[in-house]
Protein backbone atom coordinates (compact mmCIF):
# COMPACT_ATOMS: atom_id res chain seq x y z
CA UNK A 1 0.00 0.00 0.00
CA UNK A 2 1.12 3.55 -0.94
CA UNK A 3 2.29 6.15 1.81
CA UNK A 4 -1.24 8.14 0.84
CA UNK A 5 -3.29 5.27 1.07
CA UNK A 6 -2.11 4.45 4.42
CA UNK A 7 -2.04 8.29 5.53
CA UNK A 8 -5.84 8.31 4.21
CA UNK A 9 -6.89 5.14 6.12
CA UNK A 10 -5.56 6.96 9.47
CA UNK A 11 -7.33 9.96 8.54
CA UNK A 12 -9.94 8.74 7.77
CA UNK A 13 -11.38 7.14 11.31
CA UNK A 14 -9.79 10.25 12.52
CA UNK A 15 -12.54 11.92 10.90
CA UNK A 16 -14.92 9.78 11.42
CA UNK A 17 -14.67 10.25 15.42
CA UNK A 18 -14.95 13.90 14.84
CA UNK A 19 -18.04 14.03 12.79
CA UNK A 20 -19.31 11.23 15.68
CA UNK A 21 -18.56 13.99 18.25
CA UNK A 22 -19.89 17.17 16.58
CA UNK A 23 -23.25 15.33 15.57
CA UNK A 24 -24.22 14.52 19.06
CA UNK A 25 -23.39 17.89 19.77
CA UNK A 26 -26.26 18.88 17.00
CA UNK A 27 -28.42 16.82 18.23
CA UNK A 28 -30.02 18.88 21.31
CA UNK A 29 -31.54 21.30 19.20
CA UNK A 30 -34.00 17.88 18.04
CA UNK A 31 -33.71 15.27 20.79
CA UNK A 32 -33.86 17.78 23.66
CA UNK A 33 -36.23 19.53 22.08
CA UNK A 34 -39.25 18.28 23.75
CA UNK A 35 -37.54 19.56 26.91
CA UNK A 36 -37.65 22.51 26.28
CA UNK A 37 -41.34 22.28 24.68
CA UNK A 38 -42.54 21.13 28.36
CA UNK A 39 -39.96 24.61 29.98
CA UNK A 40 -41.60 26.50 27.33
CA UNK A 41 -45.18 25.39 27.81
CA UNK A 42 -44.51 26.13 31.42
CA UNK A 43 -42.92 29.42 31.28
CA UNK A 44 -45.01 31.15 28.73
CA UNK A 45 -48.59 29.02 28.44
CA UNK A 46 -48.41 28.86 24.89
CA UNK A 47 -50.56 26.53 22.70
CA UNK A 48 -49.36 23.22 21.59
CA UNK A 49 -49.68 23.65 18.15
CA UNK A 50 -47.61 27.09 18.56
CA UNK A 51 -44.68 24.97 20.58
CA UNK A 52 -45.10 22.18 18.22
CA UNK A 53 -44.18 24.85 15.09
CA UNK A 54 -41.30 26.02 16.57
CA UNK A 55 -39.95 22.30 15.78
CA UNK A 56 -41.39 22.24 12.60
CA UNK A 57 -39.40 25.64 11.87
CA UNK A 58 -36.54 23.75 12.88
CA UNK A 59 -36.58 20.60 10.60
CA UNK A 60 -37.61 22.90 7.72
CA UNK A 61 -34.55 24.71 8.07
CA UNK A 62 -32.29 21.94 8.79
CA UNK A 63 -33.36 20.23 5.36
CA UNK A 64 -34.08 22.19 3.23
CA UNK A 65 -30.96 24.10 3.36
CA UNK A 66 -28.83 20.75 2.76
CA UNK A 67 -29.06 20.82 -0.96
CA UNK A 68 -27.52 24.00 -1.34
CA UNK A 69 -24.84 23.79 1.19
CA UNK A 70 -24.18 20.49 0.19
CA UNK A 71 -23.84 21.87 -3.77
CA UNK A 72 -20.83 24.15 -2.14
CA UNK A 73 -19.14 22.06 0.02
CA UNK A 74 -19.08 19.36 -3.20
CA UNK A 75 -17.79 21.68 -5.12
CA UNK A 76 -15.77 24.08 -2.66
CA UNK A 77 -14.56 21.40 -0.02
CA UNK A 78 -16.91 21.18 3.49
CA UNK A 79 -14.19 22.85 5.78
CA UNK A 80 -15.54 26.61 5.52
CA UNK A 81 -18.91 25.51 5.06
CA UNK A 82 -18.67 23.28 8.32
CA UNK A 83 -16.89 26.26 10.36
CA UNK A 84 -19.89 28.76 9.17
CA UNK A 85 -22.33 26.65 10.33
CA UNK A 86 -20.87 25.49 13.86
CA UNK A 87 -20.98 29.61 14.55
CA UNK A 88 -24.99 29.59 13.56
CA UNK A 89 -25.62 26.25 15.97
CA UNK A 90 -24.44 28.44 18.99
CA UNK A 91 -25.29 31.59 18.51
CA UNK A 92 -29.48 30.20 17.47
CA UNK A 93 -29.55 29.19 20.74
CA UNK A 94 -27.71 32.13 22.24
CA UNK A 95 -30.42 34.08 20.69
CA UNK A 96 -32.98 31.64 21.91
CA UNK A 97 -32.51 32.67 25.30
CA UNK A 98 -33.93 36.34 24.62
CA UNK A 99 -37.03 35.25 22.49
CA UNK A 100 -40.17 35.81 24.55
CA UNK A 101 -42.52 35.51 21.68
CA UNK A 102 -43.27 32.28 19.57
CA UNK A 103 -42.82 34.22 16.07
CA UNK A 104 -38.90 35.50 17.40
CA UNK A 105 -38.53 31.99 18.77
CA UNK A 106 -39.13 30.32 15.49
CA UNK A 107 -36.74 32.68 13.83
CA UNK A 108 -33.94 31.96 16.32
CA UNK A 109 -34.39 28.83 16.67
CA UNK A 110 -35.00 28.10 12.90
CA UNK A 111 -31.06 30.05 12.27
CA UNK A 112 -29.49 27.33 14.76
CA UNK A 113 -31.27 24.61 12.70
CA UNK A 114 -30.32 25.70 9.18
CA UNK A 115 -26.54 25.14 11.27
CA UNK A 116 -27.81 21.74 12.32
CA UNK A 117 -28.77 20.82 9.17
CA UNK A 118 -25.31 21.88 7.40
CA UNK A 119 -23.32 19.78 9.44
CA UNK A 120 -25.62 16.61 9.72
CA UNK A 121 -25.31 16.81 5.67
CA UNK A 122 -21.42 17.42 5.60
CA UNK A 123 -20.73 14.62 8.45
CA UNK A 124 -22.81 11.86 6.51
CA UNK A 125 -21.19 12.76 3.26
CA UNK A 126 -17.72 12.03 4.99
CA UNK A 127 -19.29 8.46 5.38
CA UNK A 128 -20.14 8.43 2.26
CA UNK A 129 -17.20 9.44 0.45
CA UNK A 130 -14.21 8.54 2.92
CA UNK A 131 -16.27 4.45 2.94
CA UNK A 132 -17.13 3.24 0.00
CA UNK A 133 -16.36 -0.21 1.27
CA UNK A 134 -18.21 0.51 4.65
CA UNK A 135 -20.72 2.07 3.53
CA UNK A 136 -23.75 1.62 5.72
CA UNK A 137 -21.15 0.77 9.13
CA UNK A 138 -19.94 4.05 8.28
CA UNK A 139 -23.03 6.52 7.86
CA UNK A 140 -24.26 4.07 10.77
CA UNK A 141 -21.72 5.19 13.11
CA UNK A 142 -21.87 9.02 12.31
CA UNK A 143 -25.59 9.40 12.47
CA UNK A 144 -25.35 7.08 15.82
CA UNK A 145 -23.62 10.56 17.09
CA UNK A 146 -27.10 11.82 16.51
CA UNK A 147 -29.43 9.36 17.88
CA UNK A 148 -27.32 8.68 20.72
CA UNK A 149 -25.70 12.21 22.17
CA UNK A 150 -28.74 13.15 23.83
CA UNK A 151 -28.52 10.30 25.94
CA UNK A 152 -25.18 11.94 27.85
CA UNK A 153 -26.73 15.21 27.46
CA UNK A 154 -30.48 15.14 28.27
CA UNK A 155 -30.29 14.48 32.30
CA UNK A 156 -27.72 17.26 32.75
CA UNK A 157 -30.27 19.83 30.11
CA UNK A 158 -33.16 19.10 32.87
CA UNK A 159 -31.07 19.53 35.60
CA UNK A 160 -30.32 22.74 34.08
CA UNK A 161 -33.81 23.46 33.32
CA UNK A 162 -35.19 22.99 36.65
CA UNK A 163 -31.94 25.01 38.37
CA UNK A 164 -31.27 27.56 35.78
CA UNK A 165 -34.13 28.37 33.62
CA UNK A 166 -34.58 28.16 29.96
CA UNK A 167 -33.08 31.23 29.17
CA UNK A 168 -30.03 30.39 31.36
CA UNK A 169 -29.45 27.19 30.14
CA UNK A 170 -29.91 28.17 26.24
CA UNK A 171 -26.77 30.50 27.12
CA UNK A 172 -24.68 27.60 28.85
CA UNK A 173 -25.35 25.20 25.60
CA UNK A 174 -24.86 27.98 22.84
CA UNK A 175 -21.30 28.86 24.30
CA UNK A 176 -20.30 25.18 24.64
CA UNK A 177 -21.70 24.47 21.55
CA UNK A 178 -19.52 27.04 19.88
CA UNK A 179 -16.53 25.88 21.89
CA UNK A 180 -15.95 22.70 20.55
CA UNK A 181 -17.89 22.24 16.79
CA UNK A 182 -15.54 24.98 15.32
CA UNK A 183 -11.81 23.36 16.26
CA UNK A 184 -13.97 19.73 15.20
CA UNK A 185 -15.18 21.22 11.89
CA UNK A 186 -11.69 22.59 10.76
CA UNK A 187 -10.50 18.67 10.79
CA UNK A 188 -13.46 18.08 7.57
CA UNK A 189 -12.66 17.21 4.15
CA UNK A 190 -13.54 14.77 1.40
CA UNK A 191 -11.04 12.62 -0.06
CA UNK A 192 -9.52 13.60 -3.57
CA UNK A 193 -9.86 9.81 -4.71
CA UNK A 194 -11.77 6.85 -3.18
CA UNK A 195 -9.07 6.18 -0.21
CA UNK A 196 -10.12 2.44 -0.10
CA UNK A 197 -11.98 -0.18 -2.44
CA UNK A 198 -14.84 1.46 -4.15
CA UNK A 199 -16.79 -1.59 -4.41
CA UNK A 200 -20.58 -1.40 -3.13
CA UNK A 201 -20.98 -3.50 -0.04
CA UNK A 202 -24.46 -3.25 -0.37
CA UNK A 203 -25.27 -7.13 -1.37
CA UNK A 204 -28.47 -5.82 -2.76
CA UNK A 205 -27.70 -3.48 -5.43
CA UNK A 206 -24.91 -3.77 -8.32
CA UNK A 207 -22.64 -1.32 -8.93
CA UNK A 208 -22.74 1.92 -10.08
CA UNK A 209 -21.39 2.37 -12.89
CA UNK A 210 -21.61 6.20 -13.33
CA UNK A 211 -21.84 8.99 -10.75
CA UNK A 212 -25.68 10.69 -10.90
CA UNK A 213 -26.22 14.20 -10.97
CA UNK A 214 -29.19 15.35 -8.77
CA UNK A 215 -31.50 16.07 -11.79
CA UNK A 216 -30.64 13.11 -13.12
CA UNK A 217 -31.16 11.05 -9.73
CA UNK A 218 -34.55 13.05 -10.11
CA UNK A 219 -35.48 10.82 -13.30
CA UNK A 220 -35.60 7.74 -11.41
CA UNK A 221 -38.53 6.40 -9.60
CA UNK A 222 -36.87 4.90 -6.34
CA UNK A 223 -35.94 8.08 -5.68
CA UNK A 224 -39.64 8.64 -4.98
CA UNK A 225 -40.27 5.50 -3.18
CA UNK A 226 -36.96 5.91 -1.07
CA UNK A 227 -38.51 9.53 -0.90
CA UNK A 228 -41.90 8.65 0.90
CA UNK A 229 -40.39 5.69 3.27
CA UNK A 230 -37.82 8.57 4.47
CA UNK A 231 -40.77 10.64 5.19
CA UNK A 232 -43.10 8.85 7.28
CA UNK A 233 -40.89 6.13 8.98
CA UNK A 234 -38.50 9.39 10.66
CA UNK A 235 -42.11 10.97 11.42
CA UNK A 236 -42.41 8.08 14.51
CA UNK A 237 -38.41 8.77 15.87
CA UNK A 238 -39.44 12.75 15.38
CA UNK A 239 -42.56 12.13 16.89
CA UNK A 240 -41.31 10.93 20.11
CA UNK A 241 -38.11 13.62 20.22
CA UNK A 242 -40.74 16.69 19.76
CA UNK A 243 -43.91 15.25 21.80
CA UNK A 244 -42.27 12.65 24.52
CA UNK A 245 -42.93 14.74 27.83
CA UNK A 246 -46.18 15.52 26.66
CA UNK A 247 -47.22 12.04 25.69
CA UNK A 248 -45.93 10.73 28.57
CA UNK A 249 -47.82 13.19 30.55
CA UNK A 250 -51.02 11.57 28.94
CA UNK A 251 -50.54 8.45 30.09
CA UNK A 252 -49.78 9.32 33.36
CA UNK A 253 -46.25 8.16 32.86
CA UNK A 254 -44.49 8.54 36.48
CA UNK A 255 -41.15 10.74 36.66
CA UNK A 256 -38.86 7.58 37.23
CA UNK A 257 -40.10 5.97 34.24
CA UNK A 258 -39.56 9.11 32.25
CA UNK A 259 -35.59 9.49 33.78
CA UNK A 260 -35.45 6.45 32.45
CA UNK A 261 -36.32 7.46 28.82
CA UNK A 262 -34.48 10.36 29.07
CA UNK A 263 -31.12 7.98 28.57
CA UNK A 264 -32.91 4.99 26.73
CA UNK A 265 -34.43 6.66 24.26
CA UNK A 266 -31.59 8.36 22.46
CA UNK A 267 -29.32 5.34 23.11
CA UNK A 268 -31.69 3.23 21.41
CA UNK A 269 -32.44 5.47 18.76
CA UNK A 270 -28.36 6.19 18.11
CA UNK A 271 -28.02 1.96 18.12
CA UNK A 272 -30.55 1.28 15.96
CA UNK A 273 -28.01 3.43 13.14
CA UNK A 274 -25.64 1.36 13.68
CA UNK A 275 -27.36 -1.80 13.51
CA UNK A 276 -29.18 -1.06 10.77
CA UNK A 277 -25.91 0.05 9.04
CA UNK A 278 -23.90 -3.14 9.68
CA UNK A 279 -27.03 -5.60 8.81
CA UNK A 280 -27.43 -4.05 5.81
CA UNK A 281 -23.98 -4.17 4.68
CA UNK A 282 -24.30 -8.16 4.84
CA UNK A 283 -27.72 -8.87 3.58
CA UNK A 284 -28.79 -5.43 1.79
CA UNK A 285 -30.32 -1.99 2.18
CA UNK A 286 -33.24 -2.96 1.12
CA UNK A 287 -34.02 -6.47 3.25
CA UNK A 288 -33.03 -4.44 6.50
CA UNK A 289 -35.70 -1.66 5.58
CA UNK A 290 -38.31 -4.48 5.23
CA UNK A 291 -37.86 -5.74 8.23
CA UNK A 292 -37.19 -2.61 10.40
CA UNK A 293 -40.28 -1.13 8.84
CA UNK A 294 -42.24 -4.09 9.85
CA UNK A 295 -41.43 -3.95 13.01
CA UNK A 296 -41.29 -0.41 13.78
CA UNK A 297 -44.80 0.09 12.81
CA UNK A 298 -46.20 -2.79 14.75
CA UNK A 299 -44.43 -1.46 18.04
CA UNK A 300 -45.99 1.95 17.76
CA UNK A 301 -49.64 -0.08 16.98
CA UNK A 302 -48.65 -2.33 20.45
CA UNK A 303 -47.66 1.26 21.96
CA UNK A 304 -51.21 2.60 21.47
CA UNK A 305 -52.92 -0.60 22.85
CA UNK A 306 -50.53 -0.93 26.11
CA UNK A 307 -48.93 2.71 27.06
CA UNK A 308 -51.43 2.32 29.74
CA UNK A 309 -48.80 0.10 31.18
CA UNK A 310 -45.79 1.99 32.67
CA UNK A 311 -43.51 -0.70 32.11
CA UNK A 312 -44.51 -1.46 28.75
CA UNK A 313 -44.61 2.10 27.97
CA UNK A 314 -41.33 2.44 28.41
CA UNK A 315 -40.49 -0.83 27.03
CA UNK A 316 -42.13 0.10 23.44
CA UNK A 317 -40.53 3.26 23.50
CA UNK A 318 -37.14 2.27 23.65
CA UNK A 319 -38.14 -0.65 21.18
CA UNK A 320 -39.49 1.59 18.49
CA UNK A 321 -36.11 3.74 18.78
CA UNK A 322 -34.02 1.06 18.24
CA UNK A 323 -35.80 0.65 14.83
CA UNK A 324 -37.10 3.74 14.23
CA UNK A 325 -33.57 5.16 13.94
CA UNK A 326 -32.50 3.09 10.83
CA UNK A 327 -33.68 5.39 7.61
CA UNK A 328 -30.80 7.79 9.06
CA UNK A 329 -27.99 5.06 8.34
CA UNK A 330 -29.49 3.43 5.55
CA UNK A 331 -30.75 6.24 3.03
CA UNK A 332 -27.26 8.09 3.34
CA UNK A 333 -25.87 4.64 2.18
CA UNK A 334 -28.54 3.70 -0.20
CA UNK A 335 -27.89 7.19 -1.64
CA UNK A 336 -24.05 6.66 -2.43
CA UNK A 337 -25.44 2.73 -3.55
CA UNK A 338 -27.34 3.88 -6.29
CA UNK A 339 -26.41 7.13 -7.54
CA UNK A 340 -22.62 7.32 -6.44
CA UNK A 341 -20.31 9.01 -3.98
CA UNK A 342 -19.23 12.19 -6.79
CA UNK A 343 -22.55 14.40 -5.97
CA UNK A 344 -23.60 12.36 -2.66
CA UNK A 345 -23.29 15.89 -0.17
CA UNK A 346 -25.92 17.19 -2.80
CA UNK A 347 -27.95 14.25 -3.57
CA UNK A 348 -28.81 12.90 0.28
CA UNK A 349 -29.20 16.65 1.01
CA UNK A 350 -32.37 16.95 -1.57
CA UNK A 351 -33.46 12.97 -0.33
CA UNK A 352 -33.10 14.54 3.60
CA UNK A 353 -35.80 17.14 3.03
CA UNK A 354 -38.37 14.86 3.30
CA UNK A 355 -37.65 15.38 6.92
CA UNK A 356 -39.23 18.61 6.68
CA UNK A 357 -42.71 17.12 5.86
CA UNK A 358 -41.68 14.26 8.58
CA UNK A 359 -41.39 17.03 11.23
CA UNK A 360 -44.50 18.87 9.81
CA UNK A 361 -46.21 15.52 11.12
CA UNK A 362 -44.45 15.14 13.87
CA UNK A 363 -44.49 18.85 15.25
CA UNK A 364 -47.13 20.95 14.34
CA UNK A 365 -49.98 18.80 12.44
CA UNK A 366 -49.37 15.79 15.92
CA UNK A 367 -49.82 19.16 18.16
CA UNK A 368 -53.13 19.68 16.48
CA UNK A 369 -54.56 16.67 16.42
CA UNK A 370 -54.26 16.46 20.13
CA UNK A 371 -55.89 19.53 20.48
CA UNK A 372 -58.21 18.05 18.36
CA UNK A 373 -59.27 14.87 19.60
CA UNK A 374 -57.55 15.12 22.94
CA UNK A 375 -54.93 12.05 22.37
CA UNK A 376 -51.94 11.25 20.70
CA UNK A 377 -53.33 7.98 19.81
CA UNK A 378 -54.67 9.49 16.38
CA UNK A 379 -50.94 10.79 15.12
CA UNK A 380 -49.44 7.81 16.67
CA UNK A 381 -51.35 4.79 14.41
CA UNK A 382 -51.17 7.01 11.54
CA UNK A 383 -47.58 7.05 10.86
CA UNK A 384 -47.52 3.36 12.53
CA UNK A 385 -50.03 2.33 8.86
CA UNK A 386 -47.56 4.32 6.93
CA UNK A 387 -44.15 2.52 8.23
CA UNK A 388 -46.29 -0.75 7.09
CA UNK A 389 -46.61 0.81 3.75
CA UNK A 390 -43.14 1.61 3.45
CA UNK A 391 -42.05 -1.63 4.43
CA UNK A 392 -43.96 -3.18 1.04
CA UNK A 393 -42.58 -0.44 -0.98
CA UNK A 394 -38.83 -1.02 0.25
CA UNK A 395 -39.08 -4.72 -0.87
CA UNK A 396 -36.75 -5.01 -3.24
CA UNK A 397 -38.49 -5.76 -6.60
CA UNK A 398 -39.26 -2.38 -5.93
CA UNK A 399 -36.69 -0.95 -4.40
CA UNK A 400 -33.73 -1.47 -6.40
CA UNK A 401 -30.54 0.21 -8.18
CA UNK A 402 -31.62 2.20 -11.06
CA UNK A 403 -30.44 1.28 -14.74
CA UNK A 404 -28.81 3.70 -16.80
Amino acid sequence: MEPQHLTDGRYRWILIIAAFVIMMIISIYQYSWFLFAFALKKQFSWTLSAIGLTFTVFTYSATFIQPFSGYIADCYGPRKVAFTASILVGIGLLLCSTATTPLVLYIFYGLGGIGVGILYGISAACAIKWFPDRRGLATGLVVFGFGAGTAIFNIFIQRLLETKGLQTTWVYLGILMLLFLIPLCLLYKYPDQNPASSKNTNPGAEAVSADYKPLEMLKTYQWYLIYFSFTFTVSIVLMFGAQMKMVAREFNLPSGYFKVLLVLFPLGNGLSRVVAGFISDKIGREKTMVVFYTLLGLSILCFVTFAHIHLLFVVIVFIAALLGGAPFALYPATIGDYYGARYSTTNYGITYTAKAFAGLISGWLSGYLVMQFGSYRLPLIFVAICSLIASIVSLPVFMKAPKR
